[in-house]
Order: structure tokens, then sequence, then C-alpha cells
């Protein structure tokens, strides 16, 4: 299926090659969601602020943190372009196992995977946001005991940046970047393997 909204080519227009010159290392090639975005220039200009700050290490939560709760928003969502580049460029780094990738596209914190508490907090964190688009006071109190205020907020602002991206990504129908994973590659928590079209 073709995008209903087509990410730029290059060459595109001046104010559009640059600000995607600032959204990616020198070198590298842009990403179809930037060049998505860089369709309206003053868009992609404040989303490159906000994105930089939640990738960022001004961010209160570390690597590991943020990559959960970034990969079960958009699995929770069926975003399978977002997911995807996020699996592919961070799984590793943020030290997360197949079998935790697996959990974080088809299982629960419940998952045998999971063997720290904060780990499922964030699942659970994501899971609620996703479902009722709030933290009831009984997760809220797990959370405050090993999440700061601060981090909390992050947390909170992480997982509705990644709605955000996941509506846009699926409703322009944006292809899955080269070499990224696919929703159906991964298999279940119990080893079965997962349907064709679905996290």
């Amino acid at each position: 299926m073709s995008a209903r909204i087509p990410p730029v080519e290059a060459p595109c227009s001046p104010e559009a090659a640059a600000v995607l010159r600032r959204m990616v290392p020198e070198g590298e090639a842009p990403l179809a969601l930037f060049r998505l975005y860089a369709r309206k220039v003053p868009l992609a200009e404040a989303l490159h602020g906000w994105g930089s700050y939640e990738l960022s290490r001004r961010l209160g939560l570390g690597l590991r943190d943020r990559e959960i709760l970034i990969d079960r928003t958009c699995a929770r969502c069926g975003c399978e372009y977002e997911w995807g580049v996020h699996v592919a460029r961070f799984a590793t780094r943020a030290a997360l196992t197949a079998a935790q990738i697996s959990s974080l596209t088809h299982g629960t914190s419940a998952d045998p995977c999971w063997t720290t508490g904060r780990d499922r907090l964030l699942l659970d964190a994501a899971d609620a946001l996703h479902t009722r688009h709030d933290i009831d006071d009984t997760l809220w109190a797990r959370l405050a005991t090993e999440f700061t205020p601060e981090e909390l907020l992050d947390l909170l602002m992480l997982c509705g940046w990644y709605h955000a991206i996941s509506f846009t990504a699926r409703a322009t129908r944006l292809a899955p970047e080269p070499g990224t994973p696919r929703f159906r590659e991964i298999p279940f928590p119990d080893g079965s393997a997962a349907e064709e079209g679905g996290p």
C-alpha cells in the first residue's frame, strides 16, 4: 500500500533539506518519517526540537527505560514502522533480549523474561496509558516508589509522544524502513508464531 502522504524525496526545497540535515547525523539518510514531516518545514522544526529531547540524555529516563516504553507503546498502537526502527536501532544497546522484545511486542509484564520490578512497572505504565489513558492510584503508588516525580513526567510525555508518532505513521500508511523487523517475525512469548498483520 502506498503512503497517503508521500515523504519528500531529493531534491527537495532548500528549507526542507536544511531541516533534514539537522535531524540526522552527517552522512546518514533521513528516515521516511522525518521526510514526511519535512513536507511542512515549521512542523519538522518543532518536532525535531521535541524529539531531540526525548532521545537525549536530558530525558530523566535511561536508554533501557526509554526503549521499553517506546517499543511497548508503538507495539500497542500497532505501529510497525516506529516499533521496527527502535528495535533495529536501540534494542541491543538497551540490553533487550529476544524474549523481552517478544514480550514487548506480544506479551505482558507477567512474562518470565522480566526479572526486575522496574521493567515490569514500565510495561504496566505504558499499557495503562494506552488502554485507559490514565494511571490509577494503585499503579501510581507503585511507580512513585521507583521513579522520581521528574522521571514520571518524562514517562508520561514519552508515551504520549510515541502515540502521536504512531498515529502519524499508521494513518499515512508509512512503509517500514528497509532492514527493520516486522511484527510477524517476532514469536509470541510461548514460542508460537505471530499472525500476519498484527502485534
